[in-house]
């Protein structure tokens, strides 16, 4: 959530940014209801003072042996009115913060302009994909080496699932087992394991609520939600802390699955592994001082390019635009992974700073030595990686002629030798 007072001091600044985004921010709204607040808040403030020397006038004629009949009949009325103007107060913030709630973060300035995803700008690319004559796609690779059961998959839960059976399924755990160890050994991340169930609260300090419900997996008669990403624990695992200024950086991953209705993107990938409603991920996040969110951009984005790079898997990264990038990012980079069966570069991870916008949402703060204040830390998150997806690349990348599908060699440890999968 943008800080309100950012709206207070430079509205049409605000407004300018978040044209970029194809967002239309209602200032008339806006404005009618901080006179609104203001007017309460002055009026409140009034009566409290009026109270105050009636308060203090009861107090002298009571010492007295005065009659107070009438100053106590005073009081009572003007803490009525106090009421009735906190009631509306408390309605007229509600409506602040829902209005708040829908807006999306504010876009870095280095973020290019754009209205899709054609308009994403290449940063950097690794890699030379390989000359494969005629490579078949993932599911038809898996369907003939009997690791992947789609029929089953569909019986079990419908459409948008998978299951993994014998090495395929063992080289889909041992890509998860290497990401863990490359980012808590070589990054230094502390590895949770989280809950994959949280409550609405959580969705709301990173930006799924109140927005993108119908994205969601809600437990009937529960305020519980399975988890869209890892992202969503590890982050809130700050929410409604001042944490002390020398911790900072915090660096964690999880391995979760992750669930998604995927509304709106019927017909979109329905072959295959790409576009599922559970798939496993490692998550990175890094809670860090808003001076250094822009390195640690650089840095987990390394982080999760240093998988595909072991893996020898060609990749690029993409500077998304104005118009692709999500609600809560103020920048992001998705890595973007080379397909031979599609001839293309899919998406593999994204990596965002969304600066203090989840942790106003949060109030996860941390305290300034210097000033004694409490200032918004920066969060940032990215897949390193999602686990589904880089075993697609995996697959296609490394297939052979006969229908076999070599390890990679940083993988073949994780697979007690196995050099091929047949």
């Amino acid at each position: 959530m943008i800080d309100i007072k950012l709206l207070r001091s430079e509205l049409d600044k605000v407004e300018k940014n978040l044209v970029h985004r194809g967002y239309a921010l209602n200032k008339e709204l806006f404005t009618a209801l901080e006179a609104k607040r203001k007017q309460s808040q002055v009026s409140v403030e009034k009566l409290k003072n009026e109270k105050k020397l009636l308060s203090q006038r009861f107090g002298q004629e009571a010492s007295k042996g005065n009659n107070i009949d009438q100053l106590k009949s005073e009081i009572t009325a003007i803490d009525q009115k106090i009421i009735l103007i906190d009631e509306d107060l408390k309605l007229i913030q509600e409506e602040l913060l829902t209005f708040m709630l829908d807006i999306p973060n504010t876009l870095h300035s280095t973020v290019p302009h754009g209205t899709t995803e054609a308009d994403n700008v290449v940063v950097r690319e690794w890699g030379k994909p390989k000359s494969i004559k005629d490579p078949k796609d993932h599911i038809e690779l898996g369907e003939n080496l009997g690791g992947i059961d789609v029929d089953t998959a569909s019986k079990l839960s419908g459409a948008r699932f998978s299951l993994l059976k014998n090495n395929v399924a063992r080289l889909h755990r041992a890509l998860t087992q290497f990401m863990l160890d490359i980012h808590t050994t070589d990054h230094l991340y502390e590895e949770i394991y989280s809950p994959y169930l949280v409550l609405s609260d959580c969705l709301k300090g990173t930006g799924q609520l109140p927005k993108f419900s119908e994205d969601l997996y809600k437990i009937e008669g529960t305020d519980f939600y399975l988890i869209p990403t890892g992202e969503v624990p590890l982050t809130n695992m700050v929410r409604g802390m001042v944490l002390e200024e020398s911790k900072l950086p915090l660096k964690w991953v999880v391995h979760t699955p992750c669930f998604r209705s995927e509304a709106g993107s019927y017909g979109r990938d329905t072959r295959g592994l790409i576009r599922q409603h559970q798939f496993d991920k490692v998550e990175l996040v890094h809670i860090v001082h808003p001076d250094h969110s822009y390195d640690a951009l650089e840095e987990l984005t390394g982080h999760a390019e240093v998988i595909l790079k072991k893996l020898e898997l060609p990749y690029r990264v993409m500077s998304l635009c104005s118009g692709d990038i999500g609600f809560s990012a103020a920048k992001t980079y998705d890595l973007e992974v080379w397909l031979p069966n599609q001839g293309t570069y899919r998406e593999i991870s994204s990596c965002s700073n969304c600066e203090s916008f989840q942790a106003t949402r949060m109030q996860a703060r941390y305290k300034d030595t210097k000033e004694n204040k409490n200032y918004q830390v920066h969060t940032l998150n990215g897949s390193g990686l999602a686990v589904g997806r880089t075993l697609i690349a995996v697959m296609e990348n490394y297939q052979n002629d006969d229908g076999s599908i070599s390890i990679p060699a940083c993988l073949q440890s994780y697979m007690g030798g196995l050099d091929k999968i047949t």
